[in-house]
């Protein structure tokens, strides 16, 4: 069990996945203080409800900090890896609103290669990536042969609600979420 800072996102990050974040708020500024020894945690936020409130779901990433910069607006930009995936199993709440969560690592997805059959996945992402530069950037050397890789990061850029991400997240492998992919490949995808 480790007790981590978290920081809830309607965007989902994997582990090998690369995201830049905008900190302004005070409590996130501390949190990125707390998370020198075992990084923090993304909550992926659920659809909201009719009361406006959108639920924490059970799965997260723990994250490191892998660069940080002022930017123009006063800001703090930081770009954060996925290290592995997390289930949070209690919260709590501290006074100046930051979520602090008691979490159990999940292994990570082992390396697999891509059957010939979804070789597709990968051309495809490559499409993607060549229509987005700016998110093609964070990624220099793609592992387009690696189905985790493959699988991880579409899985990030799906335009599903947490609810239906979160069974192809919960899998002990990428086995799942392969087989969802080559369903709904042939639909044209864009990145967050």
């Amino acid at each position: 069990m480790m007790r981590l800072p978290l920081f809830p996102l309607n965007v989902y990050l994997l582990p090998g996945g690369i995201l830049p974040l905008r900190l302004f708020e005070p409590r996130y500024l501390r949190m990125l203080s707390l998370s020198q020894a075992h990084g923090f945690g993304l909550c992926l936020l659920g659809t909201r409800r009719e009361d406006g409130q959108m639920p924490l779901l059970a799965l997260g990433t723990r994250v490191e900090v892998t660069d940080f910069n002022q930017l123009d607006d006063g800001t703090l930009g930081i770009t954060v890896r996925g290290i592995e995936r997390y289930r949070l199993h209690s919260l709590t709440i501290e006074p100046d609103g930051l979520l602090m969560g008691e979490v159990t690592a999940l292994p990570n997805w082992q390396t697999t290669e891509l059957a010939p059959r979804q070789d597709i996945l990968a051309r495809k992402l490559g499409e993607l990536f060549e229509e987005h530069p700016d998110f093609a950037a964070y990624y220099p050397q793609p592992e387009w042969a690696n189905a985790c890789w493959v699988a991880q990061r579409w899985l990030e850029v799906l335009p599903l609600s947490g609810e239906q991400k979160l069974p192809l997240l919960e899998s002990d492998d990428c086995s799942d979420a392969l087989r969802f992919l080559m369903d709904v490949v042939h639909e044209p995808l864009r990145p967050h």
